[in-house]
């Protein structure tokens, strides 16, 4: 056998792509500016994305990014606002109510404000992916499972 393997690249879904570097995509995506051309807003509204860029026209009407960004901010505020509030408990303690004066509003303050980048860097990563529609293509239907008789 005198194949290299190294030498048979297979490539899947026809003609060349054009590079989408993962952590630029995201980045760009976090700064609310379009994840191909960085220099179009992603966002309309607070959390609503562009159908087009304005710059490069690129499509963001089919993203989905669901309820990934939203889950991100509990997991990554969960965990700083409980450690920040068990730091300062030990430190300086007091009674409940005026934990929940100072870390209820630092948490939904802090929320609002994680919330728009967080799904400009999920969008980025769709499609950076080529992820729910971004790869040119639509996405395959998948057939629900025959129901068992029992």
């Amino acid at each position: 056998m005198d194949t290299n393997q190294a030498d048979s690249v297979a490539t899947f879904g026809g003609g060349a792509q054009v590079e989408r570097p993962l952590g630029r995509s995201i980045k760009r995506g976090m700064l609310n500016s379009c994840p191909a051309c960085g220099s179009g807003k992603l966002f309309r509204n607070y959390l609503k994305v562009v159908d087009n860029c304005a710059s490069c026209g690129e499509a963001y009407h089919h993203h989905r990014a669901d309820d990934l960004p939203a889950y991100l901010v509990i997991l990554v505020l969960g965990h700083v606002l409980v450690g920040g509030f068990m730091l300062t408990d030990l430190a300086f303690p007091a009674p409940g109510w005026v934990h929940f004066a100072i870390w209820a509003p630092i948490g939904v303050i802090a929320s609002l404000l994680s919330l728009q980048p967080i799904k400009g860097g999920v969008v980025g990563l769709q499609w950076a992916l080529r992820m729910h529609g971004f790869s040119g293509r639509e996405d395959e239907v998948e057939t629900p499972l025959p129901a068992r008789d029992e």
